[in-house]
């Protein structure tokens, strides 16, 4: 048994090996590995040795926006730390890198996938017509087996390039680092057996059938990971056109609405299915029976479904990364259903925060319309845990690293550089989510308020971009040529700005001499930027003084504000004075309350780690899985008759609690046709009457007024209705009703109930609101819409539980309609009462207190009976109790009854043949002041006085 990491990228990839020009042979001197200066997206020469600070002593220059002390060194930084396969080794949390397909650092190849079609919606008529002949061509193309022969024929003279050459696994510059770190620091702690499944990280489709067939093997045998390979142009579809394109932006709260905008073009989404497809096949392929099978992130919202449709036992989590926005940002995907059908395949689905699960179960909701709760969605025939669990990092590997002579190096260059300065770090990828034009912004407010400021501090934001965003990038250095221009003097720039991402040892370095880091994201799952300079702040890594506990200025929109809490400085990035005004609060911080502030987050950082993160998770799929096998339809044994008869006729006091409808009595039809007679579920329960040591409950979520027509040549028989807000009592002629809620608390609740769902009424025709004494429901069979009744049905439903929460009441979606009801009672609670009555009485009385106890029924609302009475059971209380669940869902119940109603009345009518007649002078506890029911031959009870 292993555990499966399911990511777009494996922690490794290739690096071919790229043989020496006749000029780098003649040079022993090694090209640096990064030029970091601010300029446009080609390589740009470094500037001559001699203005390097590594070099000597920087003359004068003009003004600008950069500092050359943080280009590498030759041959001494790299990006990625250690060797793959070293436990120990750590990555950048948030690697900046090229765009896949574009990084050249290890001689890897190009992509080959071409131009796709327009996804411009003015061209979307072209585009159909394109993609229709295509599949059209394909499909002939795969009928007579001709497109494998042209495609390998092609091949062969582009892959002949790469035949031969040597390799090398090196660690990937693609993927997500702190998922890495995490998972290596687990693995290295309880030496669990991981595997890993993804991508290599670059194209393939250059690559000869047989040198893939080598790297697969290598990396199987030597790191533990299945390489999944997908053609070129489904990956770039996939990554460049769907994932960064559509969900991206939606999952930071960017809708793209622009007409020429990918989102309009349907075939990006094939592409998306196409490699969520690759990698469900090659886990189905690798799973063996025992496996935990974990996916990541939102490349591959598909696979869980897709997986679970041929593993229907697999244990599945999946593990969102980033934020999840909420439902009216969801819904604007037109792909939304397939997408949250893909989620839902896993049995536990995690977020980062409670925040991130709340959006999730209010989106299911509302665009599915299905039960959910704290706990996860109930679906038709299964249940789905949801939770949160925030990340962390690996804390071992990141001791491990400071101690790094480069980094050592590194705090000593930044510091004399520096000296006297206050030092304010921002390191981010240049996107519309990250929020750096916004902190540039308040920069500038900063300096031109506190004009005092600007030769004492510098922001040094590195942010790397790519080529989508050459628009902000103009954006943001117009920002940076003004503050340049402005505040800076040929003494000090307060501003370097590094378009391009540093070095890892240079970064340790900066995280540990900084003043303060600031992160202002617009949106961000979890930043563990933050994490890592709260870390390094210990004062621990480097030999100055006074430098340590930095302030950590947070955008309130991360998943890490929500982690923290409150001792970071909370900043509204679109709030440009209020970021202003935190930089000079950060700046002007005493040292006691830096220390405070420090040493709250500090706790936060080294407990919750992402060893923590991935033992928790771990044990939250563990129990959830052992819930749902346990709860499974084909997991819960067949009821035993025959051992339900021998407990009966062994109990002197018995009690039954039934359900009626599709538990004794089949389900109506759609124009409320009762499909069998009652007569059979009348004549069963008067055989069971009878015997006076039974005592007989029905429970239904109809009116009082419904069941005692139903039920009136029964009327000793106790009822509950409305799901538990009505009791009649058992063996009293002509009892009254007993009525748990407050009648007027209902009408105040019904009152604004009413009006929300008048909203959807008006607006859904065929739709009705049926109004019952102490619940509502919203009915929508009659509807010709169907497809905006589901939708509004959903909305309503969570629109009630939103706003009505404190009146405590909630609303479910069922079948054709939402029910609004009571939370503090139901049949749990009506049973409750019923049992305690009975035993009290008993117990009282002196007499005999309930043996056996059978409850059965069919659907949600008879779940939290089942828990009740099997607590009972195992408690000790009842000696023998039944819980059986009619049909085939999934349950709590310890058996089932397949057959439905014609099974259950079959085994009742049995053991009312197995009572054998009345035992006069049985009683039964009833009231608590002492009163008795005693019952007659044919259950017609009658009320005596003890």
């Amino acid at each position: 048994m292993g555990t499966h990491h399911v990511s777009l990228f494996l922690p490794e990839t290739v690096a071919f090996h790229k043989p020496p020009s006749s000029a780098a042979r003649r040079s022993s001197t090694p090209p640096p590995t990064a030029d970091l200066r601010r300029g446009s997206s080609v390589d740009l020469p470094l500037r001559p040795p001699s203005l390097s600070i590594l070099n000597g002593p920087t003359p004068p220059r003009t003004p600008s926006i950069t500092d050359d002390i943080f280009a590498s060194k030759p041959g001494t930084d790299k990006l990625l730390s250690r060797e793959p396969g070293d436990p120990r080794s750590l990555v950048h949390s948030d690697a900046h890198v090229p765009d896949w397909g574009a990084q050249a650092i290890f001689n890897q190849p190009k992509s080959r996938a071409g131009l796709l079609p327009s996804a411009s919606i003015l061209d979307f008529a072209k585009v159909h017509e394109e993609v229709v002949k295509k599949r059209e061509e394909a499909r002939r193309a795969a009928t007579k087996r001709i497109s494998a022969t042209s495609r390998s024929s092609r091949a062969g003279s582009h892959d002949r390039s790469y035949e031969g050459k040597e390799w090398t696994v090196k660690p990937a510059l693609q993927g997500n680092g702190g998922l890495t770190n995490a998972v290596r620091a687990v693995a290295e702690s309880d030496e669990t057996e991981i595997h890993w499944i993804g991508t290599i990280g670059f194209p393939t489709d250059t690559l000869p059938q047989a040198l893939k067939e080598d790297i697969h093997d290598k990396m199987v045998i030597d790191h533990n990971s299945q390489v999944i390979f997908v053609s070129d142009k489904d990956f770039d579809g996939h990554y460049a056109h769907y994932c960064k394109t559509i969900l991206w932006p939606i999952f930071h709260y960017q809708v793209p609405d622009h007409p020429k905008s990918k989102a309009y073009a349907d075939h990006s989404w094939e592409f998306y299915r196409n490699v969520n497809q690759a990698f469900a096949d090659k886990i189905i392929d690798s799973y063996k029976r025992g496996d935990t099978i974990w996916i990541h992130d939102y490349h591959l919202l598909l696979v869980p479904g897709m997986v679970r449709q041929k593993l229907p036992d697999a244990k599945i989590g999946f593990f969102l990364h980033t934020a999840f926005p909420s439902s009216e940002v969801f819904r604007c995907l037109s792909t939304r259903k397939a997408l949250l059908d893909g989620m839902l395949g896993a049995n536990l689905i995690a977020f980062q925060t409670d925040e991130y699960t709340h959006h999730f179960l209010q989106t299911c909701s509302r665009l599915l319309t299905v039960e959910t709760t704290a706990e996860g969605v109930q679906l038709d025939d299964h249940f789905v845990n949801v939770t949160s669990q925030p990340i962390g990092l690996n804390l071992r590997a990141m001791d491990k690293e400071r101690k790094e002579p480069e980094v050592q190096e590194w705090i000593d260059i930044i510091q004399e550089r520096y000296k006297d300065k206050k030092i304010i770090v921002a390191r981010d990828k240049l996107d519309n989510v990250r929020g750096v034009r916004q902190k540039l912004l308040a920069y500038e407010l900063f300096l031109n308020k506190h004009p005092e400021w600007r030769e004492k501090v510098v922001l040094i934001q590195v942010a790397s971009s790519s080529s989508e965003q050459s628009g902000l990038l103009s954006t943001v250095s117009d920002i940076c040529t003004r503050i340049d221009s402005v505040h800076s003097t040929l003494a000090h720039q307060p501003l370097i700005f590094l378009k391009q991402d540093i070095g890892f040892s240079q970064y340790m370095a900066l995280l540990t001499v900084a003043d303060v880091l600031i992160i202002s994201a617009l949106r961000d799952g979890m930043n563990l930027t933050a994490h890592e300079y709260i870390y390094c702040q210990d004062g621990k890594g480097w030999t100055g003084r006074g430098k340590r506990h930095g302030p950590l200025i947070l955008s309130e929109f991360t998943g890490s504000a929500a982690v923290f809490g409150g001792p970071q400085i909370s900043i509204n990035p679109w709030d440009y004075q209020q970021h202003a005004n935190a930089i000079k609060e950060a700046l002007e911080m005493g040292d006691v309350e830096k220390t405070a502030r420090w040493t709250k987050l500090h706790k936060t950082v080294t407990t919750q780690t992402g060893g923590h993160w991935a033992h928790q998770l771990s044990l939250a799929l563990d129990r959830v899985y052992n819930e749902h096998s346990q709860r499974a339809s084909q997991s819960v044994p067949r009821l035993s008759v025959q051992r339900l008869a021998d407990k009966y006729r062994a109990a002197a006091q018995r009690v039954f609690i039934i359900d009626y409808e599709g538990t004794l009595a089949p389900h109506r039809t759609s124009t409320g046709i009762p499909l069998s007679s009652p007569q059979r579920v009348l004549d069963t329960l008067e055989g069971l009457m009878a015997d006076a040591r039974n005592i007989v409950y029905i429970m239904s979520g109809r009116e009082p007024e419904e069941l005692e027509a139903l039920f009136r040549t029964l009327p000793a028989l106790g009822l509950i209705a409305e799901n538990g807000c009505f009791v009649r009592e058992y063996g009293a002629q002509h009892a009254e009703w007993q009525q748990f809620p407050d009648a007027d608390g209902v009408a105040v609740w019904k009152d604004q109930v009413r009006g929300n769902l008048g909203y959807y009424g008006d607006r859904l025709e065929g739709s009705y609101v049926e109004e019952r004494h102490c619940s509502l429901l919203f009915r929508y069979e009659k509807a010709a819409d169907q497809e905006a009744a589901v939708r509004f049905a959903g909305e309503a439903a969570d629109q009630i539980n939103s706003a009505c929460r404190s009146m405590r009441i909630h609303a479910v979606p069922i079948s054709k309609a939402v029910l609004i009801e009571q939370m503090d009672f139901s049949k749990r609670s009506a049973a409750s009462r019923i049992f305690d009555f009975l035993r009290a009485g008993a117990i009282e009385a002196g007499t005999v207190v309930p043996e056996f106890l059978l409850v059965a029924g069919d659907d949600r609302e008879d779940e939290v009976v089942f828990e009740w009475a099997n607590g009972l059971g195992s408690g000790g209380v009842v000696r023998d109790v039944f819980t059986v669940s009619v049909g085939r869902r999934n349950t709590v119940a310890c058996a089932t009854l397949t057959q439905g109603a014609t099974g259950l009345l079959t085994a009742l009518q049995r053991l009312g043949r197995t009572s054998g007649g009345v035992v006069e002078g049985d009683y039964f506890g009833g009231g608590g002041g002492g009163r008795l029911l005693r019952r007659g031959s044919r259950g017609r009870g009658w009320c005596g006085a003890c």
